[in-house]
């Protein structure tokens, strides 16, 4: 399948998956009269980067797990992987249950006047 397909289906620019193929995160594209082309399957290759990084994987980390062959050294690489990865996880879903709290007690407040906002009393003031 050429690029624009490619992007097309996988729902990608064409430049983010030529970037891709540059980092080693997908096969080198076999050529065809100047035109990149990649077996169908390249999609589900597409669809696992995409999750590894809505899970918080970097390109780097991804290129790592790819690269590994499914051996038993492989099967442990990615464990560690992902075992380390968890805690940081964690850290983001409880700053964003933080940031979730602030919100809803401010919409509770219903004051909407930042001056005199009781939630604000004890924020520190700085001159921009």
């Amino acid at each position: 399948m050429g690029i624009g397909e490619l992007a097309r289906q996988s729902g990608m620019r064409a430049s983010a998956l030529r970037y891709y193929e540059s980092l080693g995160l997908l096969p080198a594209a076999r050529r065809e009269g100047g035109r990149r082309l990649w077996p169908a399957a390249t999609l589900r290759r597409i669809a696992l980067i995409r999750m590894s990084q809505r899970a918080g994987f970097t390109l780097a980390e991804i290129r790592r797990l790819l690269d590994s062959d499914t051996s038993q050294g492989a099967t442990r690489q990615w464990r560690a992987l992902a075992e380390r990865k968890l805690p940081e996880l964690d850290r983001v879903v409880q700053q964003t249950q933080q940031l979730r709290e602030a919100v809803a007690a401010c919409l509770a407040c219903g004051c909407m006047n930042f001056a005199d906002c009781e939630l604000l009393a004890g924020a520190p003031v700085t001159d921009t």
